[in-house]
């Protein structure tokens, strides 16, 4: 049984696991205030963290499974990805992108899998959007289920692929979900070419999220705590996950490819980091 809260890594906690009720997990990112994604922050924090998620509901899911009648609260679930709590400025700041340039095998080891586990979770999943969301945090938020946000009316919040502006070419992944999830061409363009920022206001009326909320971190939260109390029964039939891979089977296969010519060099960093 996993203790809770869960700082990770351990010794240097950037993301913390909490469990506030019997149905509900919420990973807080706290990497600094902007809370960017960096290969500790997701190797050593997010992924060990949606792994505690996972065995503690397929636990829950078992014993539902035995008798439903009799365990029928068992098996509900739902997770929640907020940024850092005690500010409403940031939910986060992208990836660390210096880093993750020196890293050949960043997105297919790092971030791709990441991203590919959020998409295929078993249970909902919901960023709770309490500051400006940019390009791998916006990414981030798009491969989770459902996306609420502040309303940005204390301070503003953007939504923004803005790798135009930096000369970041964008991988297949991130590519991949736009067109899965998008299906408006004007719109991918405003978002991938223009690099627009959506204001809370504009990401509603586009679907990018799909609810906007008034308040600070606290009622953005609250707002994504009641969605999941919403949709958390949906994850007892156990398909949840399974259905997911379906839907999205496009975005997982272009995820999948490796488009990079075979290099020798990357493929000993990738042995070095296995080994």
């Amino acid at each position: 049984m996993t203790a809770y809260p869960l700082a990770l890594p351990p010794g240097n906690p950037l993301i913390t696991l909490t469990h506030p009720k019997n149905s509900l997990w919420i990973i807080e990112l706290h990497n600094g205030q902007d809370s960017r994604l960096t290969h500790e922050l997701i190797n050593d924090g997010l992924k060990p963290a949606l792994n505690a998620v996972e065995k503690e509901w397929r636990e829950s899911w078992r014993i539902h499974m035995k008798d439903q009648k009799a365990n029928k609260g068992e098996g509900k679930g739902a997770l929640i990805i907020v940024g850092r709590r005690d500010q409403d400025k940031f939910f986060s700041n992208g990836l660390d992108f210096a880093n993750s340039q020196k890293d050949p095998n960043f997105f297919q080891l790092t971030f791709d899998p990441l991203l590919e586990r959020i998409l295929t979770f078993p249970i909902p999943t919901i960023a709770a959007i309490n500051g400006h969301c940019f390009a791998g945090g916006f990414m981030l938020s798009m491969a989770c289920d459902y996306r609420v946000m502040t309303d940005g009316s204390s301070r503003r919040a953007w939504l923004s692929m803005n790798e135009v502006h930096f000369g970041a070419p964008w991988p297949i992944s991130f590519a991949g979900i736009v067109r899965s999830k998008f299906g408006n061409d004007p719109m991918k363009r405003k978002m991938a070419l223009e690099g627009h920022r959506f204001t809370p206001q504009e990401a509603l009326e586009v679907g990018i999220v799909d609810y906007v909320v008034n308040g600070n971190t606290a009622a953005v939260l609250a707002r994504a705590e009641q969605l999941g109390d919403q949709w958390s029964g949906n994850a007892q039939g156990g398909v949840w996950g399974s259905i997911k891979s379906e839907l999205y089977r496009d975005v997982l296969e272009t995820i999948h490819k490796d488009a990079r010519p075979r290099n020798p060099l990357h493929e000993d960093a990738a042995a070095k980091a296995r080994l």
